[in-house]
């Protein structure tokens, strides 16, 4: 009797027997390992045992990549927490500190808000009051930026305790009085040099002599103490800051006849605002010379605050009439004031300029409400003074000196850092050429 056809093997019976996996791989396929179903190895190619990707493998030790750090993963995720290790560390959230002693070995978590949300510290130790600590940090505020938080803090904390040395970190909130007790605390713990970041001239003079009469050293950080003592100035190239921004400002104006231009400097206490209006004069004044821009007006911003920012700028509006073609922004925090008065009037968008490359700056740049912005890399700068700090401490040639700034009738030795200009025609990582290694801003 003829076998009739088969509903599976088809017009002709076939041998019941199972075909090589080979042959049928629908019927006869091996489980698809997970990390296939992930995205992580291609379907088609075997079934080799996959490894984990190499953030993965980072984020399940507990570290964090340097590009997971400051690229473009920073700016995909809301809160982005930030592991240091120290040997023995000690904080009071209410000031933002950070002590490193020698002891045994804890974990200071930073969770940072990318966003400028909100800043928290916390700690898992705390160091005993006998704690012998050689360099001490005194950071300004949390509100003039957010760098001295989210960048300084961690990377002094990084950079210092590289070179084995015993630190603490305080932030002063833009309280004087607060940033002397705090040195008066380094001085009492034994601390030898100082790391000063000016809030008020009077005050940071004091601190400085205070340690020079204990036998120690000081260095102005980010900004100069006019009429004090330090050994050096750590900073960036203020002039090359000015420049780049009346630059952006001015190629973001090409085509218009005559346009305004107001500038908003920083705060008329903090001598880089002086240094930066030095770089925005050199490129504008010509050009209001001649007459191809028309100079607005012109102020000061108090402590940098975008809350006086704000009503600056509107009186500025109220003067022209609204007809303000391109503001000079000192930095990202006064520019973000500018974009906020112009999004309640309802006007356009104008040339704006900032600095910093904060999260808020890079986004107004992508939405176009913000011409450009400096990018200054703060690791190149924390290096640059926890080195100068060590060389200090044992009685070394401070490194990297590259020039001199003018303090008072003397000249102080200082560090100047080269700057980055961005706008949103920039290249993004991975093919955008930074110096000294320097990761792309928060949001790129």
């Amino acid at each position: 009797m003829a076998a009739g056809p088969h509903p599976r093997l088809g017009r002709h019976l076939r041998p019941r027997v199972a075909p090589h996996p080979g042959r049928d791989r629908r019927r006869h396929r091996r489980r698809t390992p997970r990390s296939y179903l992930r995205g992580r190895v291609p379907r088609g190619r075997g079934l080799r045992r996959s490894r984990p990707l190499k953030r993965e493998r980072k984020a399940r030790s507990g570290r964090v990549s340097h590009g997971a750090r400051y690229g473009r993963d920073a700016c995909r995720i809301d809160l982005n927490t930030f592991a240091i290790r120290n040997r023995v560390s000690e904080t009071t959230s209410k000031e933002g500190a950070v002590k490193g002693v020698t002891g045994k070995a804890t974990r200071i978590l930073l969770t940072v808000a990318v966003a400028g949300v909100a800043v928290a510290v916390a700690t898992g130790a705390t160091a005993k009051k006998s704690a012998n600590i050689q360099v001490c940090v005194l950071l300004p505020d949390t509100k003039s930026s957010v760098r001295w938080v989210q960048f300084d803090a961690p990377d002094f904390a990084k950079a210092l305790k590289a070179a084995g040395v015993t630190y603490s970190i305080t932030n002063a909130l833009n309280d004087p009085q607060k940033m002397v007790s705090q040195a008066d605390a380094c001085l009492a713990a034994g601390a030898k040099v100082a790391v000063v970041t000016d809030i008020a001239q009077g005050t940071s003079i004091a601190i400085e002599k205070k340690f020079a009469a204990a036998g120690g050293s000081s260095i102005d950080y980010d900004r100069q103490v006019v009429g004090g003592i330090a050994k050096v100035y750590v900073t960036f190239d203020g002039k090359a800051v000015g420049a780049a921004q009346a630059k952006g400002v001015v190629k973001a104006l090409k085509g218009k006849s005559k346009p305004v231009v107001a500038e908003l400097w920083g705060g008329p206490t903090d001598q880089n605002a002086f240094w930066f209006k030095s770089g925005n004069d050199a490129v504008l004044n010509p050009l209001f010379k001649n007459k191809t821009l028309t100079k607005g007006p012109q102020q000061f911003v108090p402590l940098w605050l975008a809350t006086n920012a704000a009503p600056i700028f509107t009186q500025m509006l109220l003067k022209t009439n609204n007809k303000i073609d391109g503001a000079i922004a000192a930095n990202d925090n006064i520019a973000g004031a500018v974009v906020a008065t112009l999004k309640a009037k309802h006007l356009k968008p104008i040339a704006l300029s900032g600095q910093d490359a904060t999260s808020q700056g890079v986004q107004n740049i992508i939405s176009g409400w913000q011409s450009m912005t400096v990018y200054k890399f703060v690791p190149n700068e924390t290096k640059a003074a926890a080195a100068a700090a060590v060389a200090l401490l044992r009685g070394k040639k401070v490194p990297g000196i590259n020039g001199f700034r003018k303090n008072g009738s003397k000249k102080e030795p200082t560090i100047a850092l080269p700057v980055i200009s961005i706008t949103s025609r920039d290249p993004v990582a991975p093919r955008w050429r930074r110096p000294n290694g320097a990761p792309p801003p928060a949001l790129w």
